[in-house]
C-alpha cells in the first residue's frame, strides 16, 4: 500500500516478546499490518517470571508517562490492571528518604501502579495476541536476521532452519541483542555504543505485609554516594509486598536469607526493617545485576537500512532501578505506531531512530548523572550535564526542607512530563537564593513508619 510515495509494511516480524517488542507489535496491529512475534522462551499462561527477563522478580513502578502511552496503545489496560491487583499510588504518599532527608508527604503528585512485571507482562501479552493480525510465536528462537530475496527485503532465519519473510524487522531482544553482529555480517556498522556500569545490584524477597499497620503507602531509601545502600518496599498484588536493597560495588546486597536481612537493618535508617518486622516472608531472596546503562548509536550509522527498527533494551537499556525502560519503550511504539499508519518513505527508519532518541535523551541523562556519582572514574560531565547535576541536587535539598515547588518540579520531570527547562523556573532560582542567604530552614520530619501492634487482651 503506499500514497505520495509512502509505503506501509505488509509483514512485520518483532523479535522478542519483551514489553518493548509487545508494544511495538501493538503499535504495528493498529496500522493494519500482518504481525509475527518471535520469542525463545515458551511463553506461561499466568503471570510467572521467566529466563527471558532476568529483573522480573524484582519491583516495578511505572512513570505516569509510561501508563498514559500504554494506556493509548492498549485502552483499557490500565482498568485490567486495577481489576487485577495492581496497587494504585500517588506518588506524593510515598515515604521517600532522599539524599537530604525525608521529602514533604501528603501532596498530590502522579499515579503509579505498583504491580509485579510478569502480572504487567501477562496482561499487555493477552491483549496482544487478541488484536487482529497479530500472531505470538513462542518457543521459537531467531539465527539470523538478513537481506531477503526477491520482493522481501528480509529473511529472518529460525534455528530450525525455517524463515520467514519481512518487510519490516522490529528488533526487541533486549540487552542480549545480536543485532551488531547481523550488521556486521551486512557489512554494516559497527554502531558507537555508550556506556555506563556503576556495579549497582538488587536483592528482592516477597512478604505478606500487615498493610493496616505501614502508614505510607510505600517506602523508598534512596542510595546515595555516602550512603551506598538503599531499600524499598512497595505492596503489589495479592495482599503481597515487595522489599528490595540496592547497593553498588562491594555493598551489593546478598543472595542469603540472613545476609538479606543484616543489609536491611545496617541501613542508615530502620524503616525498611520496621516493616518487614511487622511481616512474612513468602519465598527465597532473588538477585539482578545485569544494570549497566547501555546505549547503542544506531541513529549515527549513515547507511542504516530500510525495514529495520530496533526498540526497547536492544537500543538502550537503563538501569532498571529508575523504572525508565517500560516508559521509553511504549513511547517509542508510540512514534512507531504514527510513522506506520502515515506509511514510511525512504529513510524514514533512520528518522524513526533519531527520534527514538530524543525520546532517550532526559532518561539517560537521568539515569547515567545518577551512577556517575558511583564512579570514581566515570570521567568528567559535558558542561550542561554538570548544571543540571548540581541543580538537581539542590533542588532536592529544597524538597527535604519542605518547598513544595521544588517538589513537584522534580516529579514532573523524573516522571517525564516536562522539560528539564521547567527546573530552572524563576520561582525555583529565588528559592535557592533565599535559601542560600537566609538558611534552609527545618527539614521534613521523619514520617511514622508502622503504628504499634494492639495490646494483647
Amino acid at each position: 500500500m503506499g500514497v505520495g510515495g509512502r509505503t506501509r509494511p505488509r509483514r512485520v516480524v518483532v523479535v522478542g516478546a519483551s514489553l518493548a517488542g509487545l508494544f511495538a507489535a501493538a503499535a504495528s496491529g493498529a496500522a493494519g499490518t500482518s504481525v509475527t512475534v518471535l520469542e525463545r522462551d515458551e511463553l506461561p499462561d499466568v503471570p510467572e517470571a521467566r529466563s527471558g527477563v532476568p529483573q522480573g522478580r524484582q519491583p516495578h513502578v511505572f512513570l505516569y508517562r509510561g501508563l498514559l502511552a500504554v494506556e493509548q496503545l492498549l485502552p483499557g489496560l490500565r482498568a485490567e490492571l486495577l481489576a487485577a491487583g495492581a496497587v494504585p499510588i500517588d506518588s506524593g504518599d510515598l515515604a521517600w528518604l532522599g539524599e537530604f532527608g525525608w521529602a514533604p508527604g501528603g501532596r498530590r503528585e502522579f499515579e503509579v501502579l505498583s504491580a509485579t512485571r510478569p502480572l504487567f507482562e501477562q496482561l499487555v501479552l493477552r491483549r496482544v495476541r487478541a488484536l487482529p493480525g497479530v500472531h505470538v510465536r513462542d518457543g521459537t528462537k531467531v539465527d539470523f536476521v538478513g537481506r531477503g530475496d526477491g520482493d522481501a527485503p528480509w529473511s529472518v532465519r529460525l534455528t530450525d532452519g525455517s524463515t520467514l519473510d519481512a518487510d519490516l524487522v522490529v528488533d526487541a531482544s533486549g540487552r542480549a541483542s545480536r543485532l551488531p553482529t547481523w550488521l556486521s555480517a551486512m557489512g554494516l556498522g559497527p554502531a558507537t555504543t555508550s556506556e555506563l556500569d556503576a556495579r549497582i545490584g538488587y536483592a528482592t524477597r516477597v512478604y505478606a505485609v500487615r498493610s493496616e499497620r505501614v502508614r505510607p503507602a510505600g517506602l523508598v531509601l534512596q542510595q546515595t554516594p555516602e550512603a551506598p545502600a538503599g531499600a524499598l518496599a512497595l505492596p503489589v498484588e495479592g495482599g503481597r509486598w515487595l522489599i528490595g536493597a540496592i547497593g553498588s560495588g562491594e555493598r551489593r546486597p546478598p543472595r542469603d536469607t540472613a545476609g538479606f536481612c543484616d543489609f536491611l537493618d545496617g541501613l542508615r535508617d530502620g524503616a525498611i526493617s520496621e516493616v518487614v518486622r511487622t511481616a512474612e516472608p513468602l519465598g527465597d531472596v532473588v538477585v539482578h545485576r545485569q544494570t549497566a546503562n547501555r546505549r547503542h548509536h544506531y541513529e549515527r550509522l549513515r547507511d542504516w537500512p530500510e525495514g529495520l527498527i530496533v526498540v526497547g533494551d536492544a537500543l538502550c537499556a537503563f538501569n532498571p532501578v529508575y523504572g525508565q525502560g517500560v516508559t521509553v519503550a511504549a513511547c517509542e511504539a508510540l512514534l512507531l505506531q504514527h510513522a506506520l499508519v502515515r506509511g514510511l518513505r525512504r529513510g524514514d527508519e533512520r528518522r524513526l531512530l533519531r527520534g527514538f532518541g530524543k525520546v532517550i535523551a532526559l532518561p539517560w541523562a537521568i539515569a547515567t548523572g545518577e551512577d556517575r556519582r558511583y564512579l570514581a572514574t566515570a570521567g568528567r560531565l559535558s558542561p550542561a550535564h554538570d548544571v543540571l547535576d548540581r541543580w538537581t541536587r539542590e533542588l532536592a535539598r529544597l524538597s527535604a526542607h519542605g518547598d513544595e515547588l521544588a517538589q513537584a518540579s522534580v516529579s514532573r520531570v523524573y516522571h517525564l512530563m516536562a522539560s528539564p527547562l521547567l527546573l530552572f523556573r524563576p520561582g525555583l532560582l529565588a528559592a535557592a537564593l533565599r535559601a542560600r542567604l537566609r538558611g534552609y530552614g527545618p527539614s521534613t520530619p521523619r514520617p511514622q513508619i508502622v503504628d504499634p501492634a494492639p495490646a494483647q487482651p
